[in-house]
């Protein structure tokens, strides 16, 4: 049997699965490396990383309360953190704070650039780069803008009327009812209608309606109801609706039409023109300038936008702009409720073509008007483009593209390393606009992937290093290279502990676990600079079906949508890595601009082998002529579940339509072409089986894929890179690995903690080893010519040993300067004793007992530790553990006879924080949190 007809067939339901032999091996997709250095420079540099490679925080200045020695003071605290740069970002002060005397500033005043420069060049003495925010908040405007540059938006209104009947219906009380509930609402909002159509309430094709608009007089609207039921449509344009989210003084009130290049133009000119006054030229300080998060909350509006539609669609808006608009609810989203006319079917599905071309319209209007206008900005001022460029309004991959650095964001929750369903976004700290953004960025040649890191809404004080770290693992693993945590909150040490929290991770000196931050600051400023100069490999593209879902339920909410589509939308890249493959997401246009040669799809330095199309029914004809192209060179086509059958055009719908299937038909025919069932719960396993069935190269074979295991493949020149991550919290994974890779190289484990690098030990033959991934662990492979050097042997979860029974002494010290002793005879959860439910601080967890002389133990097992342990073993330091595997050599610190074991256990903050009910700072962060288990629970063995 081909293989072609079995996966038709299978998709008809036939039973069993025919497994073939899987091929290990993939050609190299890259066709151009990023770096030109040695790997010898690379690993110098992989033992110091520059300060670009070191994570940056963004700096939230709490209300613009400055100080020239608070400034310079916590450029001090970051800089000893291992931090290598900074964010300035205004933004509006949080309400329930003591702002202890410190006066706000107003932005961009003398006072405030004032403290501009002293920050500015701060950390230019100190070697920390500074980007900067444009204006404050989210999306960006102020209470200085003119009426017609402020955000517009049109949405409707409707009104059942019985027939036979005349109304006067009153304007100001329409204009009241659209009152749009989203989530931050100007002051000033400015109504107009613009549109007034009565219409049956059930039709059988499509009308326009009767317009109303010649019946407005003064605050009146006149209508003569002929017999039955009809509906009144009246379309409202709300113009400066949305004010910024959390804007500082002096930036707060309107937000800006982003798709008016006039307004974006002068905003920008205006924070030029102060930050240039003040310090010369703004490129000798800031980097780049950011754009923060596009939560426009469903502006969709600019006055000349439906001349350009017809300009660029070639038929009128007008006719159908009532129907294609949705009342609107929170952040923007679409209500889900009926009004309005009932059309057939047909009619709707024409609609919904209109609206898809109404939302391309507006896609390409922001990018013309405020992406490229940002860009040309940027470049102008001497300084780069970094933005978060996704979001309704936007194209998910294309818009990050001409971005200098572009973003994504990744979260800390609760559920990270401890839940990890199949499919949908639970346990899984980046958002669906990350492998989005990072293959924008791959695809335009970018060399630096930045990501709003651990960013943090419900776990504030909560958090441990090893959460921290599971959260910045998996944001590598989805692409990116570049961290800016979620963040460092300007707070004074006279304010009230715990001191001005805006927002994210409590990254302060007054946690407990600070002391500790360095050590993940060194890991991850190590992984960033290797895959700054490293090539992400992909020999799989993913098409989405970003038409399919903005047909079936609109444009979306990135990177929280309302809707998926299919279901398995946000797991399909995740499942190609899983399964040791490596994938980039493409688009239409990407699909149709590139080339095809020799079985590779090549787009600029990409290429691809192979293209999945997941759950689609509608596609361009263009691109469906591409993709029989591809095909025709040896490329393979795989059709997962459905098939094109349509084409989104307006014009000439039912020819394109029966293009598209002949397209689509001529395409299956094809012996690179393949129509394949769509995953049902476990995609792990489904994409498994794929792979091996149409023969899909993956990078590094697992023996057996787990759900937490993950990996991302890199290039650098020849040498080939793997950085493989357990993110579960708990389970330990032992997996053999065959790597597809030179068999002249050599693996080499770069160790991301200390700099350091060892040969790993193989299994025989340097392409096959045996891993062992504690949980929360990660591994950093390199394989290099040489095999000369010591030997790394990975260490395998102990079965035996001999355990540490109690009883244990504790001394306790508690940051607020109390200290007291404990006997425990056996370990257990601290805060289930009543003494230490509200702990936070240190605790030395003291043992004495006697080793035989005979027995040969070579490590300590710590079991079970929440928190971050030291040891010490008859007063010799053996080490720290601040994630992972809670196992310390002994070496020769162990005695005959007895012996004093110490451990200190450093907790987290929460639980203590969580106790203080009358501060408002803190219950406003704690209040709905349980307290978070805390010591070291066990069981203690020798092994």
């Amino acid at each position: 049997m081909k293989r072609r007809n079995f996966v038709k067939t299978s998709l008809l339901g036939t039973s069993g699965i025919f497994f073939i032999d899987s091929i290990l091996g993939c050609t190299n997709p890259i066709l151009e490396e990023k770096s030109k250095e040695s790997l010898e420079e690379i690993y110098a540099g992989f033992q110091n990383p520059p300060a670009q490679s070191r994570l940056f925080v963004r700096w939230w200045w709490n209300g613009n309360r400055l100080s020239e020695k608070e400034i310079l003071r916590e450029l001090d605290v970051m800089k000893a953190a291992g931090i290598g740069g900074v964010e300035i970002n205004p933004i509006a002060f949080a309400g329930d704070t003591d702002p202890v005397g410190y006066e706000a500033l107003t932005i961009f005043t003398d006072e405030w650039l004032a403290m501009l420069e002293v920050a500015l060049k701060g950390a230019k003495a100190r070697g920390i780069i500074c980007d900067m925010i444009v204006g404050s908040g989210w999306p960006f405007g102020g209470e200085f803008l003119k009426k017609d540059e402020q955000t517009q938006m049109v949405t409707i209104g409707t009104v059942d009327l019985d027939g036979g009947k005349n109304y006067t219906l009153n304007i100001e009380e329409l204009l009241d009812e659209v009152n749009p509930p989203i989530h931050s609402k100007n002051k000033v909002v400015y109504k107009d209608i613009v549109m007034a159509r009565l219409l049956p309430k059930e039709a059988n094709t499509f009308m326009e309606g009767t317009d109303l608009m010649n019946r407005i007089e003064g605050n009146s609207l006149s209508i003569e109801v002929p017999s039955g039921s009809y509906v009144l449509y009246y379309v409202v344009k709300l113009t400066g609706f949305m004010a910024v989210i959390n804007g500082a003084p002096g930036a707060a009130g309107p937000v800006l039409n982003h798709y008016s290049k006039p307004a974006t133009e002068a905003y920008l000119n205006r924070v030029s023109g102060f930050i240039n006054g003040k310090m010369g030229h703004m490129g000798d300080y800031i980097r780049a300038m950011f754009c923060d998060s596009m939560e426009l909350e469903g502006a969709n509006w600019v006055d000349d936008l439906p001349d350009e539609f017809e300009k660029r669609r070639g038929y009128a808006l007008w006719p159908y702009l009532p129907f294609v608009l949705k009342k609107v609810g929170h952040m923007g989203n679409p209500l889900d409720e009926a009004y309005g006319t009932t059309f057939p079917q047909t009619v709707v599905d024409k609609i919904k073509r209109v609206d898809l071309d109404y939302y391309q319209t507006r896609i390409e209007l922001f990018k013309e008007r405020f992406i490229d206008t940002f860009n040309d900005w940027c470049h102008t001022q001497g300084v780069q483009s970094r933005m978060q460029a996704y979001g309704r309004g936007m194209h998910p991959l294309e818009a990050s593209m001409s971005i200098d650095i572009p973003e994504c964001e990744t979260w800390l929750s609760k559920d990270v390393g401890r839940e990890f369903p199949n499919i949908g976004s639970t346990g899984r700290a980046p958002r669906m606009c990350n492998k989005y953004v990072a293959s924008g960025a791959n695809l335009a040649g970018k060399q630096i992937i930045s990501c709003e890191e651990v960013t943090n809404t419900s776990m504030v004080f909560m958090a441990t290093l090893e959460n921290i770290k599971i959260v910045g693992d998996q944001s590598n693993i989805s692409g990116v290279n570049h961290s800016i945590l979620h963040g460092f909150n300007y707070s004074p040490p006279e304010a009230i502990f715990p001191g001005w929290v805006r927002y994210g991770t409590y990254f302060n000196e007054q946690n407990t676990w600070w002391p500790y931050f360095k050590n993940w600051a060194d890991y991850k400023a190590r992984l960033s600079f290797l895959l700054q100069k490293a090539v992400p490999q992909a020999n799989v593209g993913i098409l989405q079906p970003l038409t399919d879902l903005w047909l079936k339920y609109g444009p979306q909410r990135d990177p929280f949508p309302q809707h998926v589509y299919p279901d398995y939308q946000d797991n399909l890249w995740e499942a190609v890595h899983q399964n040791g493959g490596a994938c980039d997401y493409v688009s239409e246009n990407i699909i149709k601009n590139a080339t095809f040669k020799k079985g590779e799809m090549r787009y600029n330095n990409r290429s691809y082998d192979t293209l999945l199309l997941p759950g689609i029914e509608t596609l361009d004809i263009e691109t469906t002529e591409a993709l029989k192209k591809f095909a025709e060179s040896g490329g393979k086509v795989v059709c997962i579940g459905k098939r094109p059958v349509q084409s989104p055009a307006y014009a000439e719908r039912q020819a394109s339509d029966e293009a598209v299937k002949k397209l689509t038909d001529e395409l299956l025919e094809s012996e690179n072409a393949f129509l394949y069932p769509a995953p049902t719960d476990d995609i792990i396993a489904w994409y498994g089986e794929m792979q091996e069935d149409l023969e899909l190269k993956p990078f590094v074979k697992f023996e057996q894929t787990h759900k937490y295991l993950n990996q991302a493949s890199y290039r650098i020149g020849e040498h080939e890179v793997f950085f493989i991550a357990n993110t579960s919290l708990s389970e330990h994974i032992s997996v053999k690995a065959e790597f597809q890779v030179n068999e002249n190289h050599h693996p080499w484990i770069w160790n991301l903690e200390t700099g350091e690098k060892q040969v790993y030990s193989s299994l025989g033959k340097t392409q096959s080893l045996q891993l062992e991934l504690p949980k929360a662990t990660s591994v950093l492979i390199v394989f290099e010519p040489t095999a000369e050097g010591s030997e790394f042997e990975p260490i395998a979860q102990s079965q035996t040993g001999q355990n540490l029974n109690g009883p244990w002494h504790l001394t306790c010290k508690h940051i607020d300067g109390h200290a007291f002793e404990l006997e425990l005879p056996a370990l257990s959860n601290l805060g289930e004793h009543k003494q230490m439910e509200n702990f936070a601080g240190e605790v030395l967890y003291t043992l004495h007992f006697d080793q035989n002389e005979s027995a040969q133990f070579s490590c300590i097992d710590l079991g079970d530790v929440q928190g971050i342990s030291e040891l010490s073993l008859n007063g010799k330091h053996l080490g720290t553990k601040w994630y992972g595997a809670q196992l310390f050599d002994i070496g020769e610190a162990i005695q005959a006879g007895e012996n004093k074991l110490e451990i200190k256990l450093t907790t987290i903050i929460g639980n203590y924080v969580k106790s203080l009910k009358d501060n408002r700072v803190a219950q406003n962060w704690t209040h709905y949190q349980e307290n978070y288990p805390m010591g070291i629970l066990g069981p203690v063995r020798l092994v």
